[in-house]
């Protein structure tokens, strides 16, 4: 009888950890059946296909907690346990699986502690040379506010092991961080919460394939929405749009140097936020290192046709990624190799930086929301994920590949009504470039009486409308009445009008009119508006053509 791999599931589905988890111990399943072994799952969700009777060599159906995984275990007596693959769910129980004395696969718990563990990921982060935001963990508020105070606001607090931005927030000043310490606190209690300078710039990312030794970085995707949108809520683009090659190949240095420090075999997950150091240069600054499968992994090994899990699982049962046909470096899509793509060698990465190749297609992973169906949650993008799904578009341009990820994902106009603009102090520069958009689109515009003065006198016509406290007629009638075709509305800081403007897109939400609370969002719509004026622009590219 061949030997038995214990694959460990995600649990229940819920907002921050869904069907990517269960795409990812599903193919694991298969690979490691593939390659002569006996392959069983522990997940306890009806709704999944890793739970379906046929997927498996084995199901149970069971808590994905520590005891009810020693019982079965102690029952199948497996080689191994396989973590990576189920959230951090699964890979909350590496250490006490080990501790047991049962082999964690891959990764091994002492490498998940570098990565996941403040004080032993800094030291690695400072070891290796690579920029990451000022800040420290602690364990009591006094010691937040000093490194608040250290560091200077804004700040991110958020608690330590904890899936889809649960209880994180941005703090702008100590009478915030007071009120909102406790719940980041209880959030995953006897765990530190972390602290660190808040730094405004683009966010990208890269999953990426490690052997321990060789580093294969699939692909880099490029967040539209700026910094402080969690990344499972923003709109992420492949490949990038507006990183320099030179920001590029410092990702690509950093994740090979990273797995290779922290000893990964399977796959990585790492979040960069790329601002302007002291002296005005353009760097990536790590944010965090998740040593799992992370949700963009189904999206990227569709787009890149890099079988992800299935390479991650060989290199954990033994494999290199040399025998399995492919290097360390960056993969780069190709039309005329025969497997579709090649990689770009980590050498040239190092020694400088090289000609990245022209984009063959432009994919654009979107997120769903279901505010419709959730009365009381706040539509307002923020640090804590609140998405139910995403979709993907796909296209040889950027602007028509953006086109059908906002049709998919509910973000167009509805009917030939005006599209609605009222927007924070910070962002009406960039609402001016919006505004400026939609008028040479021929789209009809109002806005609240501050944005309306910015718009006219800029030039561009605009019915202004009053906000709620001064009566009716008001922005909340314009909305009940039909009139509104879009909303574009960014949260502000001041609690009286951030109250009425939460009342304005509950309104919006419950009248199916689409609410942008993101002025980056808004901006990306400026750039597909030909595409949505003439929707034939967008190329009918069949997935059988690429896929």
């Amino acid at each position: 009888m061949p030997d038995t791999v214990l694959v460990l599931g995600s649990g229940p589905i819920r907002i921050g950890q869904g069907i990517e988890f269960d795409y990812s111990c599903v193919h694991c399943v298969w690979s490691l059946r593939e390659i002569g072994f006996r392959a069983i799952i522990v997940n306890n969700n009806p709704e999944t296909v890793s739970t379906d009777f046929d997927t498996g060599d084995g199901l149970y159906f069971e808590p994905v907690t520590l005891e009810d995984v020693l019982d079965v275990i102690a029952h199948e007596n497996p080689i191994g346990v396989v973590c990576q693959f189920g959230g951090q769910t699964a890979i909350n129980l590496a250490e006490g699986l080990q501790r047991s004395g049962v082999k964690v696969l891959g990764t091994s718990p002492e490498a998940i502690a570098k990565a996941e563990d403040r004080a032993q990921f800094d030291a690695l982060l400072e070891g290796l040379g690579i920029p990451r935001p000022k800040g420290r963990a602690v364990r009591s508020l006094a010691d937040a506010k000093v490194t608040a105070a250290e560091v200077g606001y804004p700040v991110l607090v958020r608690p330590s092991f904890v899936l889809g931005g649960r209880a994180m927030e941005i703090v702008f000043g100590e009478e915030q961080l007071e009120g909102f310490y406790k719940e980041a606190e209880d959030a995953n209690p006897g765990q530190p919460v972390l602290v660190d300078k808040y730094l405004l710039g683009k966010e990208a990312e890269v999953d990426v394939i490690s052997d321990g030794e060789a580093t294969l970085v699939p692909g880099i995707m490029e967040h539209i929405e700026r910094a402080g949108v969690h990344s499972g809520d923003s709109m992420a683009v492949y490949p990038p749009v507006s990183l320099s090659e030179d920001v590029q190949a410092q990702m690509v240095r950093s994740a090979c140097d990273i797995a290779r420090a922290i000893g990964v075999k399977g796959l990585m997950n790492i979040q960069f936020v790329i601002a302007q150091d002291e002296k005005g240069a353009e760097k990536a600054y790590v944010l965090e290192v998740n040593p799992r499968a992370s949700r963009t992994v189904p999206y990227l090994s569709k787009v890149t046709r890099v079988p992800m899990v299935d390479l991650a699982t060989k290199c954990m049962m033994g494999s290199k990624l040399s025998a399995l046909g492919y290097s360390s470096g960056l993969w780069v899509l190709d039309k005329a190799d025969p497997r579709g793509g090649s990689v770009l060698p980590e050498a040239a990465f190092f020694e400088g930086v090289p000609k990245l190749p022209d984009p063959i297609l432009y994919a654009i992973k979107a997120p769903v929301f279901s505010f419709q169906k959730l009365a009381r949650v706040e539509p307002s993008l923020g640090p804590e994920m609140k998405s139910t799904g995403e979709i993907l578009g796909i296209d040889r341009t950027y602007e028509a590949a953006l086109y059908k990820a906002m049709v998919a994902s509910g973000i167009t106009f509805k009917g030939d009504g005006v599209v609605l603009i009222t927007v924070k102090n910070e962002d009406k520069a960039t609402a001016t470039e919006i505004a400026r958009g939609l008028h040479a689109s021929v789209k009809q515009i109002a806005a609240t009486p501050g944005t309306a003065q910015t718009l006219r006198e800029a030039g561009i016509p605009c019915e202004s409308v009053n906000k709620i406290q001064a009566g009716s007629p008001n922005i909340l009638d314009l909305i009940l009445g039909g009139r509104v075709s879009l909303m574009i509305n960014t949260p502000g800081l001041n609690e009286t009008s951030e109250s009425e403007a939460a009342r304005i897109r509950r309104a919006c939400i419950e009248n199916g009119i689409p609410c942008v609370t993101s002025i980056d969002t808004a901006a990306a719509l400026i750039r597909a508006l030909d595409v949505f004026a003439d929707p034939t622009r967008a190329s009918c590219l069949r997935l059988e053509e690429y896929f």
